[in-house]
């Protein structure tokens, strides 16, 4: 499985746009797309419903993760899932294009305000929560330790899954070191992680491997040759 670190993966996007001309919009709604597709695979596959049956919920955080999360809804909810993208970050702090496609998930209706640590476990662990968790906390830069009041969305996230609901990742489990594998003081345990452009490095670490789940590399757009390049540079 070819494997790329942070740095790899982030010079890969910046040639796409700076030397292809590719707008960061576009890998964007191409990342997004391919993580609904999956979670629309994964809940008529492994659990057996058509998407108008279907509740997921996404988990979106700052950064392109979370902008990844708010086109993701917008693709489920086209398909006909009932999906809400929870903004754990709040939009006003959202900048380029992730605040792009929050506002158009909000004008579509899909989505909600981060609500307390308590109601944010019943929406998740109740009798009436989703079929599947999208994890768009925190991507790829993520080192160190997750701040505590990300940390208790974690700890809500790892409930619902250790009570049954399947969880997608974006690009990387959030808490999850990319580099190392390492977990962190509060790390996302998925069932499938949907990881843009290849695999990423700490993937294939031991550590790691409780947390990634199904790993399913996807392409966003970038040509090959440019993973060429950066691999020999």
């Amino acid at each position: 499985m070819l494997t790329l670190t942070r740095d790899q993966v982030r010079e890969v996007d910046r040639l796409a746009i700076e030397v292809l001309g590719m707008p960061g919009v576009v890998l964007m709604e191409n990342a997004g797309r391919a993580v609904s597709d999956m979670t629309l695979d994964l809940l008529e596959g492994e659990l057996h419903l058509v998407a108008q049956d279907a509740n997921v919920v996404i988990l979106c955080g700052g950064g392109n993760n979370g902008g990844d999360g708010y086109v993701i809804a917008r693709h489920l909810s086209n398909a006909g899932v009932n999906v809400t993208a929870v903004a754990i970050k709040d939009a006003a702090d959202l900048r380029g294009d992730a605040a792009v496609n929050w506002a158009i998930a909000d004008r579509m209706g899909r989505v909600a305000p981060a609500p307390s640590i308590q109601d944010l476990h019943e929406r998740l662990t109740g009798p009436n929560g989703p079929h599947v968790i999208v994890d768009a906390l925190l991507g790829t830069g993520f080192q160190g330790d997750v701040r505590d009041d990300l940390a208790q969305v974690i700890q809500v996230c790892i409930a619902a899954h250790e009570a049954g609901v399947k969880v997608v990742a974006v690009d990387v489990p959030s808490g999850l070191d990319c580099d190392t594998g390492q977990p962190s003081n509060a790390t996302i345990i998925a069932d499938m992680t949907v990881t843009f452009v290849a695999a990423k490095v700490g993937f294939t670490q031991s550590a790691a491997e409780p947390y990634v789940g199904q790993i399913i590399p996807v392409e966003i757009g970038t040509p090959p040759s440019l993973i060429g390049r950066v691999l020999s540079a």
